[in-house]
């Protein structure tokens, strides 16, 4: 068994913390292994426990909506949640969850080495901040900006946006998703780009 196949089987048999007790699947993560994209939610929801696969409900339709629309496709990028087992009626998850979860988190990044990790939501973007030592004040102040960072030895950029699931809450919300996936196509642009530039520069230039 390869390194993922390590990985994914630990996930599924955790035992970390108590959230165990009540999944009916862990959520290891899906997608391309080698991607330069990583998405990382906050944590599974019911659809997602029926199946032990991300962002596979509404949210997720919504995500591959988002994805499409900057001429991305599901198999592009890696998926996967701060939290790899379905909290108690989808509530949110606590610390000592996080703190459980994170070393699986910190194994994916290493494995998959994206250039650019996606923070799905305010406990994602939370977590992913602390990680990389950096600041995290809150989603409508910071949604949108790319920011260089250093995350388990890996130097990434960092790209928080609000989850899929508020804009499903609050439709308001949509417009300002679309927007950040538009920012978002236009970093990943950056980083093909050949031109010795700054990637913020170039990013701030053209968002």
């Amino acid at each position: 068994m390869d390194e993922w196949g390590v990985l994914e089987e630990e996930i599924r048999r955790c035992r970390r913390c108590p959230l165990y007790k009540f999944r009916r699947n862990a959520v290891p993560g899906e997608g391309n292994r080698n991607a330069e994209v990583m998405f990382v939610g906050e944590a599974p929801g019911a659809m997602e426990d029926k199946e032990g696969r991300p962002f596979v409900g509404a949210a997720g339709k919504l995500l591959t909506e988002l994805l499409e629309g900057i001429g991305l496709r599901r198999r592009d990028v890696y998926i996967t949640n701060i939290v790899k087992c379905r909290p108690p009626h989808n509530r949110d998850p606590r610390e000592e969850e996080i703190k459980a979860c994170l070393p699986y988190l910190r194994r994916q990044i290493k494995l998959v080495e994206p250039r650019v990790i996606v923070a799905l939501g305010r406990h994602a973007a939370r977590t992913l901040f602390s990680e990389a030592g950096l600041e995290w004040r809150s989603m409508s102040r910071q949604h949108g900006v790319a920011v260089e960072a250093v995350v388990n030895g890996e130097r990434v950029i960092l790209f928080p946006t609000y989850h899929p699931a508020a804009a499903l809450y609050n439709p308001g919300l949509r417009g300002v998703l679309e927007e950040d996936f538009r920012r978002l196509k236009n970093l990943i642009t950056a980083k093909r780009s050949e031109k010795p530039r700054s990637l913020l520069d170039y990013f701030s230039q053209s968002s």
